[in-house]
């Protein structure tokens, strides 16, 4: 890197750091699980937190970790991850309740930006081409006003510059919450759930369905399938949420 060039990076990073240690001031940024305010290098969730929930460790086994052992014989997957192991009544479950239903968009970025640059170091994204997130029902998006997991979407998107497609896959029937369902209740409540709309959007490509939570892998499965029905279609999976069976 010429001399030239690294003062002028060397200075950006100054201004950017400046700029955000007076947005702080101005509008402080209180963390996701504890609401105790964050630090100018801290993102959605303060390091102390971060350190305490309960991590999946899915980056060291992408192939035939619990998580993505979800898939086989469903729909063929080439790797899963999630960033946090999801119970009820846990903190990942409030954040995560949050993000959904406390009008905290910015969190589901936050937290998405988060996740990418640990499973990035991994190796997790080389070879994929694009990210969808599962689609929001009309009715849930008109009530919440986005839907939480294009919001982690476009974290992943800012750290690994791949392009979110939204328009490819839609969701063309309101599904009812799958939290107290069974195995098979939540594969027949998301069955004919999803509908391909714009096939030559992932055609051929390495795609990547993004979640906020994967229980059973239903929803995933039915998102999937779907996509497949374009031909040349490779799918990975990736969610902040895992609820350990």
């Amino acid at each position: 890197m010429r001399p030239a060039t690294s003062m002028w990076t060397k200075a950006m990073n100054l201004i950017f750091k400046i700029i955000r240690h007076l947005t702080d001031i101005m509008a402080p940024r209180s963390c996701a699980v504890c609401d105790r305010r964050m630090s100018p290098d801290e993102s959605a969730i303060c390091a102390r937190c971060d350190m305490r929930l309960p991590r999946t460790g899915h980056e060291t086994d992408m192939t035939g970790n619990e998580m993505a052992r979800l898939f086989w014989a469903r729909i063929a997957v080439e790797r899963a991850a999630a960033m946090w192991l999801y119970q009820p009544h846990s903190e990942v479950s409030a954040l995560i309740y949050r993000l959904k239903y406390g009008n905290r968009p910015e969190q589901g970025r936050q937290m998405g930006i988060a996740a990418a640059r640990e499973l990035k170091a991994a190796g997790f994204f080389d070879g994929i081409d694009l990210i969808i997130p599962v689609p929001l029902a009309r009715e849930k998006m008109m009530q919440r006003g986005y839907n939480q997991s294009e919001e982690i979407a476009r974290g992943v998107a800012a750290v690994t510059g791949l392009p979110v497609v939204t328009g490819a896959v839609t969701r063309i029937r309101n599904t009812e919450s799958q939290t107290s369902k069974t195995g098979v209740q939540r594969v027949d409540n998301v069955e004919g759930a999803f509908q391909l709309m714009r096939p030559d959007r992932v055609a051929g490509r390495h795609v990547l369905i993004v979640d906020d939570v994967v229980t059973t892998g239903s929803t995933v499965c039915a998102c999937g399938k779907e996509l497949m029905k374009a031909g040349g279609v490779s799918i990975s999976v990736m969610s902040l949420g895992f609820t350990h069976q």
